[in-house]
């Protein structure tokens, strides 16, 4: 296989992967809108043998007269917001994660909000107990709380946030979240004082409850196509030991619903770059289940949900339900540490045995330049490095096709329109020449794996996002915003094509083609990200320069021998 044949299977590859994600996109399977019977509402609700149901409706729902209040809570990376309706977190802010890059114009901007109460992106990390015979605090029960703001102090290591429920039965629970500095992770403890005269039984829970993102709004084509967002994944996951890391789109909550036993897994909700994760302790059995939830008013909510075993609680005693719960970025080592599989939320797909050692280079290569677009030349040059043989008999096979060029153009005219005599007449040039046409062949196999595992890497991992690089670059996971990488590599492009031989008998379309590949591949990295295709002139750059070397020595070569 020549370098022509090579560009033109890269090609052919990178569009019909863009063609496929456009698929999915538009056509793939979306969720379901209809409205679900009250008895599918309450399937998978229920732990097997002990646990009362649940109810799906949410907090604004079935709320009774009592009034509810907001607490603010904020530390060096989160500001949450609680809802002492249920004692929900029904806000969760980022803030190390701004929305839109910061600039001189723009030096604070809001920042990214995971939980969320508005219709349109509801999204709430809900706890609560039910009983079956017992008073308990569900998720709509109202808490009581000391204060309406909470923050996390100088120096300050730990922050605690009491909500109490009483009841006159005697039972009292108070819910504590607290928070730590430079956490993601926060301990959600449940104690229940059974103050009254009988036994009290019970189950904890956790669980999430959102909407299916909306559809965005692009002002134009481009912004369209060039939104790496699309394609990541949005819904509900779990993990389990035994069955590893599962999806659960939103459009099988109906079709194929949750009712799992698990000991030491987790639930979570996930999105490009952040997730939420209810983590129970690790030695406890708990009822994975899903649910659906039908807004008179609004978008249809999805629930996963972790029901812990049943709780025993004499007269006079108490008892404590404790889990933890993650609201954060998706960092590889932060996850490995809190969790086992939590880690397998940064999702690279089919490719992950590529892209996860090209997320690790590059995050060894950041810790020494603390500049990820400097990290990703360094990459290209390592790369080089390693494939310098295999790139090199590539580069000699072209240049002593250049030199045959002449003699494959004679056998061309000798045998005219008979293409399988000329065919045998190049391969014996070839073979007494010692040319090798399928040099190209290898480096290519090398090329297209690095190709899409680093595309993954850049569209998943959170650490690129608004990566800066120099210059006009602001984000390496966003395409160029003045396309100047696509024009600087249709250039390096058009200048390799230049350098190298047209195989004698090439089919016409095909010769055609080649003419239109710089134009092709240049519309192709308009809507890459500025990341990747970075990359790849830095890449196509190396390979120009060697291939002039090369060429230049055959060409010395040549000339002394004659």
């Amino acid at each position: 296989m020549n370098q022509t044949r090579t560009f033109l299977m890269f090609a052919l590859m990178a569009v019909c992967f863009l063609l496929w994600q456009a698929w999915e996109q538009d056509y793939g399977p979306h969720p379901v809108t209809a409205a679900t019977p009250a008895s599918a509402n309450a399937s998978g609700n229920t732990v097997p043998g002990a646990a009362p149901a649940i109810s799906n409706a949410s907090t604004a729902t079935e709320a009774g007269s009592a009034q509810s209040q907001l607490i603010t809570v904020s530390t060096d990376v989160l500001r949450l917001t609680i809802d002492t309706r249920g004692g929900s977190i029904v806000r969760s802010e980022l803030l190390k994660y701004p929305v839109t890059p910061r600039t001189k114009k723009d030096p604070d901007p809001a920042s990214i909000r995971l939980l969320d109460d508005s219709a349109a992106d509801y999204f709430a990390a809900q706890s609560g107990l039910v009983s079956a015979d017992g008073a308990a605090p569900d998720h709509r029960a109202i808490f009581q709380s000391a204060q309406t703001s909470y923050a996390l102090a100088d120096g300050q290591d730990a922050l605690n946030v009491d909500l109490t429920w009483t009841d006159a039965s005697g039972i009292k629970v108070v819910k504590r979240y607290t928070l730590h500095r430079d956490s993601y992770v926060i301990d959600v403890d449940q104690q229940i004082n059974n103050g009254s005269s009988k036994n009290w039984d019970g189950n904890a829970y956790r669980q999430f409850q959102r909407v299916d993102r909306p559809t965005p709004v692009y002002s134009n084509f481009l912004q369209r196509i060039s939104d790496q967002s699309r394609f990541g994944f949005f819904g509900a996951v779990w993990y389990s030991p035994e069955q590893k890391f599962n999806k659960l789109a939103f459009d099988k909550f109906e079709k194929d619903p949750l009712q799992k036993q698990v000991a030491g897994g987790w639930v979570a909700m996930m999105q490009q770059y952040f997730l939420g994760a209810w983590i129970p302790p690790a030695k406890e059995a708990d009822s994975f289940s899903s649910a659906t939830v039908n807004e008179p008013e609004g978008k249809q909510r999805y629930v996963i949900r972790a029901v812990g075993p049943q709780i025993n609680v004499a007269p006079g005693q108490q008892a404590s339900s404790s889990a933890q719960l993650y609201l954060g970025p998706k960092l590889p080592d932060a996850l490995q540490t809190i969790a086992p599989g939590l880690e397998l939320t940064i999702d690279y797909g089919m490719l992950k045995i590529f892209a996860e050692p090209l997320h690790w280079v590059l995050a060894q290569l950041d810790k020494l330049t603390g500049n990820w677009g400097v990290s990703i030349v360094l990459l290209v040059l390592l790369i080089n490095l390693v494939t310098f043989k295999f790139t090199n008999a590539q580069f000699e096979s072209a240049a002593k096709m250049r030199r045959l060029k002449p003699r494959m153009d004679a056998l061309k005219e000798r045998y005219g329109d008979d293409r399988q005599k000329m065919q045998q007449a190049m391969m014996e040039l070839y073979k007494k020449e010692k040319v090798n046409p399928a040099a190209g062949c290898l480096p290519l196999l090398i090329t297209i794996p690095i190709f899409y595992g680093l595309y993954y890497v850049l569209r998943d991992s959170v650490e690129l996002r608004q990566a800066p690089f120099f210059g006009w670059i602001h984000d390496l996971s966003a395409a160029d915003p003045y396309f100047v990488l696509p024009i600087l590599y249709t250039v390096v492009m058009l200048v390799q094509q230049w350098m190298m031989p047209t195989t004698a008998g090439m089919d016409p379309t095909q010769a055609k083609m080649m003419k239109f590949m710089p134009l092709m591949f240049a519309v192709i990295f308009l809507f890459f990200p500025s990341g990747l295709v970075l990359y790849y002139v830095v890449n196509g750059l190396c390979r120009l320069l060697q291939q002039t070397w090369v060429t230049r020595r055959a060409e010395a070569a040549q000339a002394k021998a004659a």
